[in-house]
């Protein structure tokens, strides 16, 4: 059978100071296919679908859909020619209800002109229906799971006849199950004429699912797999240009010390009764399913959330930290998971994030406060050789920066900090491949140096991987801590 194509990208460019971020993308799109859009931090994912959603108007090339050459002037335009965009960031209004951020922007009214909500309310329930999801329509966003919203935005696109969907990052925050179910939707609205562009940076999740995968490579498109081509080292040698033998390069670094100690800890929110220790060099993992507490007890470790009852001993003495300056003096780190809202000073350089945490030490002397910036800059140089970060940094902010080096600068700033415990809550999050084994190898260097790391992932293969011991979590509790290899035997079992 002939296969339609839907929409064809021809020869895209597009220039910003100093980069080409497409430089001369040609591509079809089929009519009912899931393409996957992957490629390193920086490849020009992002910019090719904001050309496509209307954010960005290239300097040069053509669209045409369904054979028509096509103008996307703006959003509106876009958005009128089915094209429907889920950020990674939601778009929904967490105050409205189901309902009312489906139809925001385009109210239903009856024949005297007023708000049609009854009519509303039947059409959100029908189609939740027929996508088979079970969430009320009168529900409040904010009281609505992360993945439960994730299905929010999809249904507001098929609502508004998006008949090109495009996906960034989807599963981020969601869990294995959370994915399948993520998966069945996408799959159902493929079936039924959907054209789906899906991108990610979880590539073993990518591949069994897609029907074809397009890579790109420094703005360009390097290649297109189908998805009986598809494997996992070929995809990342188009992506990086480099073979990886080892996707999870772990070394075990345990020492007998123990380097943090956790009895009873309870906060007020999230945190029950939990206990704990991790060793020198050791990379204790928490699992557990979104809301089962792991970012609080990171939170309330920091000194973030207020510690309500049980005992914190650093290195070998009890600790009651009432804030994160606290911590941050005792050595303790914490990489956050939502790195630009937490993590990141989006309108400072490099150099100025990194050095946030400790700042005392770029004063030119005890009784005069005043900032040594050559010694920040000499510093960050240091950094940047450790962490590969992208060069030139000095005059950039960190806002302009891929996902991958944004991480490494905050983790610049704990290096400068001279940490001995790092909490990790997501680090991989929202970074390629390359980017993410970098960041594993400094955890082995963190490790290997007899520091201790907390680590914090959705993705159960990476934590499987990378921990030396798991504690299960489950309702603010930890119900059981074993070992990270017989925990992933017994995975690979079920």
């Amino acid at each position: 059978m002939e296969v339609e194509v839907f929409w064809q990208l021809k020869n895209i460019t597009m220039r910003f100071p100093g980069v080409i971020a497409l430089n001369d993308v040609s591509l079809d799109i089929y009519k009912g296919e899931i393409i996957g859009l992957i490629g390193e931090n920086g490849s020009g994912k992002s910019t090719l679908i904001k050309c496509l959603s209307g954010i960005n108007q290239p300097q040069k090339g053509e669209f045409y859909c369904q054979g028509k050459s096509v103008k996307i002037i703006n959003s509106a335009v876009s958005q009128k020619l089915g094209v429907s965009t889920v950020y990674q960031e939601f778009s929904l209004v967490p105050t409205l209800t189901v309902t009312e951020n489906i139809f925001l922007g385009r109210l239903l009214k009856d024949k005297k002109g007023f708000v049609d909500w009854r009519t509303m309310h039947e059409k959100t329930r029908s189609i939740l229906d027929t996508m088979q999801i079970d969430i009320d329509e009168n529900a409040i966003i904010c009281n609505l799971s992360v993945a439960e919203q994730q299905l929010v935005e999809i249904t507001k696109g098929y609502t508004a006849n998006g008949s090109l969907m495009i996906l960034d990052e989807p599963t981020t925050a969601l869990t294995t199950p959370e994915i399948k179910r993520l998966h069945k939707l996408l799959r159902k609205l493929a079936s039924t004429g959907h054209t789906i562009i899906y991108i990610s940076h979880r590539i073993d999740t990518i591949m069994k699912f897609v029907d074809r995968i397009a890579v790109l490579k420094n703005g360009m498109l390097v290649g297109i797999v189908d998805i009986s081509e598809i494997t996992m080292d070929k995809i990342v040698k188009m992506m990086s240009g480099r073979q990886i033998t080892e996707h999870y390069p772990k070394q075990r670094n345990v020492q007998d010390e123990v380097i943090l100690k956790v009895e009873n800890l309870t906060t007020e929110i999230g945190v029950n009764g939990v206990s704990f220790e991790v060793r020198k060099g050791e990379v204790f993992g928490l699992m557990g399913l979104l809301g089962s507490g792991r970012t609080e007890i990171a939170r309330a470790l920091f000194g973030v959330d207020k510690v309500t009852g049980g005992k914190i001993y650093f290195k070998g003495k009890e600790v009651k930290f009432n804030n994160p300056q606290q911590a941050i003096e005792a050595r303790i780190a914490y990489i956050t998971e939502n790195r630009k809202t937490d993590g990141l000073f989006l309108n400072f350089n490099g150099p100025k994030n990194s050095t946030t945490a400790r700042i005392k030490k770029l004063f030119k002397s005890k009784k005069l406060h005043i900032l040594d910036l050559k010694k920040e800059l000499k510093t960050y140089d240091e950094s940047n050789k450790q962490l590969v970060i992208e060069p030139p940094l000095e005059y950039k902010f960190v806002s302009f920066l891929s996902g991958g080096n944004q991480q490494k600068v905050v983790i610049s700033r704990w290096l400068f900090a001279e940490a001995d415990f790092f909490i990790m809550d997501e680090p991989t999050q929202g970074i390629d491949v390359g980017s993410r084994i970098e960041i594993y190898n400094l955890i082995n260097k963190f490790t290997a140096a007899g520091k201790g790391v907390l680590l914090i992932s959705s993705d159960h293969l990476e934590l499987l991987s990378m921990s030396d011991t798991i504690g299960n979590l489950k309702f603010g509790k930890i119900t059981s801590i074993v070992d990270a290899r017989d925990a992933g035997e017994k995975n690979n079992t079920n």
